[in-house]
């Protein structure tokens, strides 16, 4: 079985441990039909993507889908693609865990997936495909209420990351947790998540929509 993948480093690692038993092939266009299987990790950057991936048959494609909704994808280019497209959370620190949190459309979909996640003994949980999906959703809502409570003067940085794991048992403080799957997906993940429920839970703190442009001019 030829699996590919593409994405950025960090996420590209994380797959590796996740499937350390198989052997992992750097995506190249050129060679796109020889894929059994395409793990697009940055998928929801660059949605674009989706046309390339439109014509081919018989492939199994898993792509981030955290920021997207794959139905509104579909609706763009007015058809269900010829291949298997499978939605996954992607985000860095997300990626290596003892569940893949993924999403599909329809059952066909779901179970082509999960013959394959099963022959790589793989845990899996299909979640209903919205923007966020699941964990995603939580974790950045929880960094950005953290960003309120700094901008508030309530309390800093540290002492919220301290108090988070040491009250929660949380493995990491919500800025600890940001700056590692990092401040341009936490901001983008609540930008598409507020335009997707106009709920004020995902109205972006100004000083981490602040610190997020910084990270343009700096």
């Amino acid at each position: 079985m030829k699996i590919a993948v593409k994405g950025q480093v960090n996420q590209v690692e994380e797959l590796k441990n996740l499937i350390s038993e198989h052997s992992l092939i750097p995506f190249k266009i050129s060679e796109i039909d020889t894929y059994d299987v395409i793990f697009d990790l940055d998928f929801d950057d660059s949605p674009e993507q989706l046309q390339l991936y439109n014509q081919l048959k018989a492939k199994l494609i898993i792509v981030g889908s955290v920021k997207i909704q794959l139905e509104e994808l579909y609706a763009e280019i007015g058809s269900h693609p010829s291949c298997t497209i499978i939605g996954m959370n992607t985000l860095p620190t997300f990626i290596n865990r003892k569940v893949i949190e993924c999403c599909a459309i329809n059952d066909q979909d779901k179970i082509i997936a999960s013959d394959f996640f099963n022959q790589l003994k793989l845990e899996y949980r299909f979640v209903k495909s919205r923007v966020g999906l699941v964990t995603p959703r939580i974790i950045c809502m929880i960094i950005n209420e953290a960003y309120y409570t700094v901008q508030e003067g309530t309390a800093s940085k540290k002492d919220i990351d301290l108090g988070m794991k040491l009250g929660t048992a949380y493995p990491k403080g919500p800025f600890e947790w940001s700056q590692e799957i990092g401040l341009d997906h936490v901001y983008e993940t609540l930008d598409a998540l507020y335009q997707d429920t106009s709920d004020e839970r995902y109205k972006i703190a100004s000083l981490l929509k602040t610190e997020y442009f910084k990270e343009f001019i700096s």
